[in-house]
């Protein structure tokens, strides 16, 4: 039926049917102000036919006295007065339509005014077209506020949209429930036998406790396992909480692809952060990779974690994390001096600065060994406690860039890549969320990266990269590499071209200096650098 327009339910109206008589009932109590509801509705005996329908205000007859015996906790306000207000339909078998035989449109109590009428129960419903609109925003990770806002706007105005917030977060609910009808396991196993039938490459694995409960989940998706394939020489593994409702610790694998844009590898869900179960995650993780290892990982320094990789990848350089080793030297090495006297104090604050300098120094800034060692000793001076210090020596192969720089690591010194992947996640992730909201919004989040990537794509097929110098070998470069690697390496040939040498003497010994491109004729300090040369080309190599 359309609008009732001015319509009144009197004696002899006709409708083809119950349904319709009904509908017109639900809007001439949304026209009026008052809320509806069904009395009964009587069949026949013999064919089950409707006979008769009693349609009623929703404030008809009196609430049902409690049958508990004690005073519940909260009461519920009274909404019943013996509202007499009825319409009454009877089937007339001959003419085939229903007819109102009985009206009473006094009420006995206040109706609700125009604007408030969409408030009524019989008046929100929501439509198919709707549902799947309201879904579709919580699968994109738009919150239920912000998308009935929306719908707000362009249905003009809350009035019209025919459900309000509440309405819609219950949608959401109930949907959540039938996602969840087999429980947890079961409704996360089906999430990944769906991925399987969408591409047989989807793989998954599951770790059992004794039990038989899941204790720890690896899956990887096809583009995974083709980007690993492609891009898997340097990885970043972290470890994050507050993702999921069973605060199950997040593990994921990341690494770099030709736009040096986040890539992933895989990602997994944990019981807890042990030796045991990060060796059969590292184990899993290669499986699924075909064995390949990657040629260095870097992680933080969790005694458990670098077991594990101590044990799994044994082909692989194993880094530590630089921006977590310059948080826990900002907690250790700031604390200098605070069991000193109070005149020592004083001195120890106006040193503190100075010991981060000096640690960022040994991390990044000595290519020499024995540069570094006289530096980290001198840095000793300074330090009344060096347990952490001596710990942290010990492990220097890790972190210091005198010791790495035979490592390939495509410039990466952290597990940054992962903390930054871990807060997009979180950016659209609440801690309550059960295990398979989890997983789809990880897939939405782990799409969005590969958007971003697609973009990169079109820009490089689109914009012709900048050459400076048209050499061959730039020109060669610029067909095969990215923008933004052959960027990187144009820099270094331009470096190449301004760089000085002088012999020192007669054992290859050679100092090397590079001018400054730009500027005034300045040169950076020189290196010592031993050549060799080669009898067959009679070139020099260093």
């Amino acid at each position: 039926m359309g609008s009732i327009g001015n319509r009144i339910p009197e004696v002899g109206m006709r409708f083809r049917n119950s349904d319709e008589a009904w509908d017109f009932w639900v809007q001439y109590g949304g026209h009026i102000g008052f809320d509806v509801r069904k009395r009964n509705t009587i069949k026949s005996r013999t064919d089950g036919t409707i006979t008769s329908c009693r349609f009623v205000c929703s404030n008809e007859g009196f609430r049902r006295k409690s049958q508990l015996d004690h005073e519940p906790k909260r009461i519920r306000a009274e909404t019943r007065t013996n509202c007499k207000v009825r319409m009454i339909v009877s089937f007339d078998r001959v003419a085939k339509f229903f007819e109102v035989t009985e009206v009473d449109l006094e009420h006995n109590h206040l109706l609700q005014l125009p604007q408030t009428c969409y408030l009524l129960a019989s008046q929100r419903k929501i439509s198919d077209v709707q549902a799947l609109e309201i879904e579709t925003a919580d699968d994109s990770g738009i919150m239920p506020k912000a998308s009935h806002e929306f719908a707000c706007r362009l249905a003009g105005g809350k009035f019209n949209v025919g459900y309000t917030l509440t309405d819609q977060k219950n949608h959401l609910r109930t949907k959540r429930q039938r996602e969840m009808a087999y429980g947890q396991a079961g409704s996360m196993l089906k999430f990944f036998r769906d991925k399987i039938g969408e591409n047989p490459s989807f793989q998954y694995h599951l770790q059992l406790d004794c039990e038989e409960h899941i204790a720890n989940i690896f899956w990887a998706d096809a583009k995974m396992l083709l980007d690993y394939a492609h891009f898997g020489d340097v990885v970043t593994f972290d470890t994050t909480f507050g993702t999921n409702k069973e605060y199950r610790p997040f593990g994921i694998f990341l690494g770099l692809n030709q736009f040096r844009e986040t890539t992933i590898f895989g990602a997994a869900l944990m019981f807890d952060e042990t030796r045991d179960s990060f060796i059969w995650l590292f184990e899993t993780f290669l499986a699924a990779h075909n064995g390949r290892q990657p040629r260095t990982i870097y992680t933080d320094q969790d005694a458990a974690m670098g077991g594990a990789i101590e044990k799994v990848f044994t082909e692989s350089y194993h880094g530590l994390c630089t921006f977590h080793i310059m948080q826990n030297a900002i907690k250790h090495l700031t604390q200098v001096g605070v069991e000193d006297e109070v005149e020592d104090e004083v001195e120890d604050e106006e040193k503190e600065p100075h010991i981060l300098t000096d640690f960022g120094a040994c991390m990044y800034g000595y290519e020499d060994k024995a540069a570094f060692e006289e530096a980290f000793d001198n840095m000793r001076l300074k330090v009344h406690k060096q347990t952490w210090l001596d710990s942290i020596y010990k492990v220097k192969e890790k972190w210091a860039e005198c010791y790495m720089r035979d490592v390939f690591s495509l410039g990466v010194r952290s597990t940054q890549l992962s903390e930054s992947f871990n807060n997009s996640l979180k950016n659209h992730l609440k801690s309550d969320f059960h295990i398979l909201r989890f997983l789809m919004h990880f897939e939405r989040t782990v799409e969005v990266k590969r958007t971003k990537e697609l973009q990169s794509e079109f820009n490089a097929r689109k914009y012709i990269p900048r050459i400076k110098m048209f050499t061959p070998m730039l020109v060669e470069a610029s067909k095969v590499y990215t923008s933004i690697i052959f960027e990187a390496f144009q820099g270094e040939y331009e470096r190449s071209t301004a760089a000085c040498c002088r012999v020192l003497d007669g054992n290859n010994r050679f100092s090397v200096a590079i001018a400054s491109l730009h500027g005034d004729l300045e040169f950076e300090e020189e290196r010592i650098v031993i050549g060799v040369q080669n009898l067959n080309t009679d070139e020099w190599h260093v």
